[in-house]
């Protein structure tokens, strides 16, 4: 019997990792010696970083770049155990709690910081990344992250920018002069993560829809509209390539359309990315029962969540059943079901604060995957 473990984080209580040891230890209470396959997971947002490195014994660097507001932040990236491929959240570096409240302001945040991680992997040795654009500070449709990387934005002047624009500036750029990107761009492979597939620009695109988030008001809306219409004409003439209307390109502030113009970037869902890089569907191959989970499951369970990608996995491995252990349960979590969830069950044991539940995850895990388990074997044994 071989079961395959592979949950989310459960955040602010356990990493993917060891949310994974967890489920591991309550099922080995039952049968000590069975045949485990730990795979942690994520869906390209926030732990996507320590879980790639945790599946594939890799490390986790930490780097000080430019943060969203032009000073230094300690930030990290992720060198997998393959030595060729880089995993890095935009968020670690030019992400929203980088920014206090009150200096909230997509006119003058940059993605400078994300180019820079992207620049210290490739001295590193990294010649593949994968790259999370969720939860930016960020509205320049990456101007700041071609700087880093070698380019210069020209102005009407024909003097280059200052390094590290945001947003407001765009519109002062006449021209994209990528002849000094680093030339070891071309021998990489870039796969972004990305689950919106908001277009750059209008009533569904990256100011309009995700600027009011960062400190935009209705007026600064407007404003970095017309200058991320502006930078996709530069783009265009710099690249030839057109992402106005492209979905996704309106993600992290255009950093989406920015990705694919400036690097060939390809945008895919953040979980199945994971799911290829940990080699899942192959590890799926074989087991007779599949244990996933995250910290809460609602109706966004179908919108590219983890325990769905690890479902539909399965399906396609012809895994047995998928059990999802969760934190807690809302509004439409029952969708679960049309995803290739086989049973949904939460792990608290009784009534408890949230605080208590998060401080006790590790063992209410283990003791919800022990009951599960138990339910499971019982069952078999009756057929």
């Amino acid at each position: 019997m071989r079961i395959v473990i592979a949950p989310d984080s459960f955040k602010g209580s356990m990493s993917a990792a060891a949310a994974a040891e967890a489920i591991a230890a309550g099922l080995r209470r039952v049968r000590p010696d069975i045949d485990l396959t730990l795979v942690p997971m994520a869906d390209g947002g926030e732990g996507t970083v320590e879980s790639m490195v945790d599946a594939t014994g890799g490390q986790l660097i930490h780097q000080t770049v430019t943060g969203p507001l032009g000073e230094p932040v300690m930030a990290f990236y992720g060198l997998l155990g393959d030595g060729q491929t880089a995993v890095i959240e935009m968020a670690a570096a030019s992400g929203l709690p980088l920014v206090p409240v009150g200096r909230r302001d997509p006119r003058i945040t940059t993605t400078y910081g994300t180019g820079e991680l992207v620049r210290a992997a490739l001295d590193k040795g990294a010649r593949r990344f994968l790259i999370g654009i969720g939860g930016s500070a960020t509205n320049d449709g990456g101007a700041g992250f071609a700087q880093a990387l070698g380019a210069k934005l020209i102005g009407v002047d024909g003097q280059p920018l200052p390094d590290g624009i945001g947003g407001g500036d765009l519109p002062k750029v006449a021209r994209l002069d990528l002849s000094g990107l680093d030339p070891r761009l071309p021998e990489c492979e870039f796969q972004v993560a990305c689950d919106v597939d908001n277009p750059l620009c209008g009533s569904r695109g990256a100011a309009a829809v995700f600027g009011p988030q960062k400190g935009a008001t209705p007026e600064m809306v407007a404003e970095l509209d017309s200058a991320l219409r502006r930078w996709a004409e530069v783009l265009l003439t710099a690249t030839g390539k057109e992402v106005l209307e492209m979905p996704g390109a309106g993600a992290a502030g255009g950093l989406g359309g920015g990705l694919t113009a400036l690097l060939d970037a390809h945008l895919d869902r953040g979980v199945e990315i994971v799911i290829r890089a940990t080699g899942l569907r192959e590890r799926l191959q074989g087991a007779v029962l599949v244990f996933t989970g995250e910290g809460r499951m609602d109706f966004q369970i179908v919108h590219g969540k983890t325990p769905a990608g690890v479902a539909a996995a399965a399906r396609e491995a012809g895994a047995g059943p998928v059990i999802a252990l969760v934190g807690g349960v809302g509004q439409g979590y029952e969708q679960a079901y049309t995803v290739g969830i086989d049973a949904v069950v939460p792990i608290p044991r009784g009534p408890m604060s949230l605080d208590e539940a998060m401080a006790e995850g590790p063992t209410l895990l283990a003791d919800a995957a022990e009951r599960a388990f138990r339910f499971y074997i019982a069952a078999a044994e009756r057929r």
